[in-house]
């Protein structure tokens, strides 16, 4: 009898279909200047919208330059913060001494205007956005806490809870207590399930192609190798057979789905597509989407996913932290071709720091003229010049020790982008 029930359930067993397991090949990293470029260029402004977060954040909008010196480490400051504020003066303004205050300057103070006025404009498309993760969540609902950490990525306003979610009870319900600062122990859920919102970024790009065809194509993702990038055979032909298996929707339930299996790397991956096409720019620091691998049943090693498809993504390592881009919404140069319309917003600030860093560089050129004029007398008269053109303004203020300035620091700082 044992003979025979053994006998049985190898029968069963040979019915059960094998588990196709992701491709343990290994795809080498490989460094791409334009795109490693095109987040060097933003340094100056990210290193700035932290120093005038600090100010936007205290009481009436005004700080004590001395408090915010103190948080240079935290701001994650290169230069001393009055180094900083003479280099880009249309940011903060600084009262005289002897306690200079930091308060918005009548520019920021007109780009926060501007700034309310656009989110009002694009109020329904952010609260699609903010839906559309509320969507991909197993639970429908996301903690208060983590969209705050992700809100500048998605392009949300710093007051969505009181700004964005209230107008739109049909979609958004607060529940607990976010807090004054949102890291309460609140979630947001979604209130309705929409299925005109229960599209990918993927799904709507066969739409719009079955528009102009008249046929629309099978979903899929858009591989985009960079130049001189080549997959071994083994490699090429995994991914092309992961290619041919149906495209997964991101807002599916896929609950049932084997982790191992390449349809759950499909609907991972697919979650990671649909993630960045959210995002602003197209891209985001690892770390914030690894603070969502619960709500979107993401596994711990997700991230590896990223280096499977480097013709879907790109892992850039530049500024101490992994970001990953989207490689189609960017072009061979490294510039965003995939434009979301709260891009503005980062576009009007940078317009400010231009403007201010190039009224510096002329004060600085002006001045760099007095002084070799001042060298020249004093050559005659056998006196001792300052050479320290900067240190003479904000007496009693923090300078670097090794800042002095020529026409070649001048000519670098006008060469080196913001």
């Amino acid at each position: 009898m044992l003979l025979r029930a053994a006998a049985a359930a190898a029968h069963r067993l040979r019915f059960i279909p094998p588990v196709r397991r992701i491709s343990s090949l290994k795809v080498p990293w490989r460094r791409d200047a334009a795109l490693d470029a095109s987040i060097d260029r933003d340094r100056r402004f990210h290193q700035a919208s932290r120093l005038v977060r600090e100010v936007l954040l205290s009481p009436g909008r005004r700080l004590l330059l001395r408090y915010l010196s103190k948080r240079r480490q935290r701001i994650r400051l290169p230069v001393h913060v009055a180094t900083f504020l003479r280099r880009y003066p249309t940011l903060l303004s600084v009262s005289p001494p002897p306690d200079p205050v930091a308060s918005p300057s009548p520019q920021l103070a007109s780009f926060l205007e501007f700034a309310s006025r656009l989110q009002a404009t694009h109020s329904p498309l952010l609260a699609s956005r903010l839906a559309k993760l509320l969507m991909m969540s197993c639970t429908h609902a996301l903690p208060v806490a983590k969209i705050a950490a992700a809100k500048r990525v998605f392009g949300l306003p710093d007051d969505f809870l009181v700004s964005l979610v209230p107008r739109h009870p049909d979609l958004f319900r607060l529940v607990g207590d976010p807090g004054p600062d949102a890291s309460g122990d609140a979630f947001l859920e979604l209130a309705s399930w929409d299925d005109r919102l229960a599209k990918s970024a993927i799904e709507l790009r066969a739409d719009r192609e079955a528009d102009v065809v008249g046929i629309r194509p099978r979903p899929n993702f858009t591989v985009k190798l960079p130049k001189g990038f080549y997959l071994k055979k083994e490699m090429r032909q995994w991914v092309r057979d992961w290619l041919e298996l149906p495209y997964v929707s991101p807002y599916a339930d896929t609950f049932g789905l084997h982790p191992a299996s390449p349809e759950a790397e499909k609907r991972l991956i697919g979650v990671l597509h649909e993630v960045l096409s959210l995002s602003v720019e197209r891209r985001m620091a690892i770390p914030i989407i690894g603070k969502f691998c619960d709500e979107f049943r993401l596994s711990n090693a997700f991230s590896n996913a990223f280096t499977r498809h480097p013709g879907l993504f790109y892992v850039s390592l530049k500024g101490g932290i992994k970001t990953v881009i989207l490689r189609e919404a960017y072009d061979e140069n490294g510039e965003l071709v995939d434009r979301d319309p709260m891009i503005e917003l980062k576009e009007r600030f940078v317009a400010i720091m231009d403007e201010g860093h190039k009224k510096y560089l002329e004060e600085l050129r002006r001045r760099n003229e007095m002084l070799q004029k001042e060298r020249a007398n004093a050559i005659h008269r056998g006196a001792k010049v300052d050479t320290n053109i900067e240190g003479r303004d904000m007496e009693g203020s923090e300078e670097d020790e090794d800042e002095v300035y020529d026409y070649a620091q001048v000519e670098s700082e006008e060469r080196e982008p913001l």
